[in-house]
């Protein structure tokens, strides 16, 4: 097996806390995309920058425990889709709207994320072993 396709080696109390951070940080997505508050980012379409910082985070969290080329194509996939749900929730309430560009700027963010997870940044997790 090639070094990036090899499952990655943790012990399973270290991955199940990567995985339990990593499930939270897809519910504070949801819940900044749905709840009636919005953080302002004092530039022109500055929440453009918040979609792609989210989804570049998410992809890149998990990348770190999921190496093989299926997997990250999965996740890519799952949190492209969850991006483009989430507008159309946010169309249906009356505190938010949907716009094609924040799907746009969500699957660019995973893409981001793909992007810079490992090998081209180190894997924190090879990187920081559990002690």
């Amino acid at each position: 097996m090639e070094p990036g396709n090899q499952p990655l080696a943790l012990n399973s109390r270290a991955r199940k806390l990567w995985l339990i951070v990593g499930w939270l940080l897809v519910l504070l997505v949801i819940f900044l995309s749905l709840a009636p508050v919005s953080i302002e980012v004092p530039v022109d379409e500055g929440d453009k920058f918040g979609h792609v910082a989210a989804y570049a985070a998410l992809m890149f969290w998990f990348a770190n425990l999921f190496e093989t080329l299926n997997r990250r194509s999965m996740l890519a996939t799952g949190f492209v889709v969850l991006g483009i749900a989430l507008e159309f929730v946010q169309g249906w309430t009356d505190y938010r709207t949907f716009e094609l560009v924040d799907m746009a700027a969500d699957a660019f963010g995973v893409a981001v994320g793909w992007a810079l997870a490992p090998p081209r940044l180190p894997n924190f997790l090879r990187a920081h072993p559990p002690a």
